[in-house]
């Protein structure tokens, strides 16, 4: 009677789950583990809003396995040491897991690994994340892409038709003792701000289905231009669940295609660019917190401001569309996409911050913070990524207001200071000093013209250098 160790990290699903298929089809018994290390992590352990996520996904995953007569057994410490003394007190022989691909990760991944063949233990892992491992695609140089279009390209004409694989018919487990309570871990936060990421998510498989059908039903037909729209729900806001692992992109893709009707290309795209950030940061591992175009080393950030930070954090810049954006982050864990570029580009070029505050900023927030996705998105509006929008293109957050909220619904929700400001003077209250006194809503922080270009004389002379 074989027993093998099923190690669950972000994966945390049992459809479509190669690592778990795989166990049970070759050994007679399972331990599904989970073991938190966030020391592993290097500088990037997960975030408060990570955490809360991570915490309610866990719970979601030991229902679904006490459904099926399993328990998940929970750990806290060293990864190695840890599966070093289970495969002992369970009698394992295998342990099977899905890969990542954040540096730390892998490093720790190969250690284990190794470690444990050399021990006499097998060690299997699988893709369960990813469409395309990321050394799999290459250009025509052999050399890991570098801009977007090519990549997805070549990536695009991979997808498969394949069924994601079913959840294992029968679990069988093997029970041991010395593992510890969900909430020992202390995942949640000790002052209770988390009501508003309550309201907005049912993190855990169940709750990624939910999402997907609805968007299926919704949205998916007029993605394309939906999408940019901040006051509709216009995108799938699967992200958190894909980071998570509660479901899968071949889940998704699966079931889109099933519906033949609406064009899903651009939302596969989308998809495409989150893989294509893998793909970046499993190639070029120093890019989290180093210039991925190191001519933006000599880029002169204005000095850190403490406190034009915080109002920036706190959603209170005078600029409507940033501090909604900000005020969305701070009461859900998320922030529809548009909006994420638009404030990242107020903090990088109109107040001249560094991109590394922002960054760690959504790694703290985010529900969906994820290493490659937030270095990817927050290089790209900095100008110093791959593939990056030009330093001079200064998202102006009046005028993408005005052609993505022009009724400003969005603005509304988020600001209620300003709920019953007439709409022609909603994306510009500075206008009538007495609607700022009235509403207390701030002033702008900096003017948006002048802020511009002192950003772009600030590149120029960088290029000159």
């Amino acid at each position: 009677m074989s027993t093998a160790i099923v190690w669950f990290r972000r994966d945390l699903r049992l459809v479509d789950n190669p690592a778990l298929s795989a166990a049970c089809a070759r050994h007679d018994h399972i331990l599904p583990l989970y073991i938190h290390a966030p020391h592993e992590e290097g500088d990037w352990a997960p975030g408060a809003a990570s955490r809360w996520w991570l915490h309610h996904s866990l719970a979601a995953l030991q229902q679904q396995l006490r459904e099926h007569g399993v328990e998940l057994h929970l750990r806290e410490g060293d990864s190695l040491s840890t599966l070093h003394g289970l495969v002992a007190q369970a009698g394992a022989s295998a342990v099977y897991w899905n890969r990542l691909y954040e540096p730390a990760a892998t490093a720790r991944d190969t250690a284990v690994k190794t470690a444990l063949r050399e021990q006499g233990v097998g060690a299997h892992s699988f893709n369960a994340s990813l469409w395309s491992e990321p050394w799999q695609l290459a250009n025509g140089q052999g050399e890991p892409y570098r801009v977007f279009t090519p990549f997805w390209r070549n990536l695009r004409a991979r997808l498969d038709d394949a069924d994601p694989l079913p959840a294992p018919p029968a679990l069988r487990a093997v029970a041991i003792s010395g593992g510890m309570p969900l909430d020992a871990l202390s995942l949640l936060p000790r002052i209770r701000w988390d009501g508003g990421l309550a309201e907005a998510w049912r993190p855990g498989e169940a709750g990624a289905q939910e999402l997907l059908e609805i968007f299926a039903d919704d949205s998916l037909a007029d993605y394309a231009i939906a999408r940019d729209l901040p006051a509709r729900h216009g995108t799938s806001r699967l992200s958190p669940h894909l980071h998570f692992g509660e479901i899968s992109v071949r889940q998704i893709q699966h079931q889109l295609a099933a519906r033949r009707g609406p064009d899903i290309e651009p939302y596969l795209r989308e998809l495409g660019w989150r893989e294509f950030a893998q793909h970046l940061l499993y190639h070029f591992p120093g890019t989290p917190t180093a210039n991925f175009n190191p001519q933006f080393d000599r880029f002169r950030w204005a000095p850190d401001d403490a406190a034009l930070l915080l109002r920036w954090r706190r959603g209170r810049t005078g600029i409507p569309m940033v501090d909604a954006g900000m005020r969305e982050l701070w009461h859900t864990g998320w922030m529809h996409n548009r909006v994420r570029m638009i404030v990242a580009s107020f903090l990088c070029k109109n107040l001249r911050q560094h991109w590394h505050h922002g960054a760690r900023w959504f790694w703290d927030t985010l529900v969906d913070a994820d290493l490659a996705n937030n270095t990817l998105g927050w290089q790209w509006v900095a100008g110093s990524g791959a593939d990056a929008a030009p330093y001079f293109r200064v998202f102006n957050p009046v005028t993408q207001a005005l052609k993505f909220d022009p009724e400003g619904r969005y603005l509304r929700r988020w600001l209620p200071e300003l709920a019953d400001a007439p709409t022609r003077l909603l994306h510009e209250p500075w206008k009538d000093p007495a609607l700022l006194r009235r509403s207390g809503y701030s002033a702008p922080m900096v003017d948006l013209q002048h802020s511009r270009g002192v950003a772009l004389a600030s590149y120029q002379s960088m290029r000159e250098t």
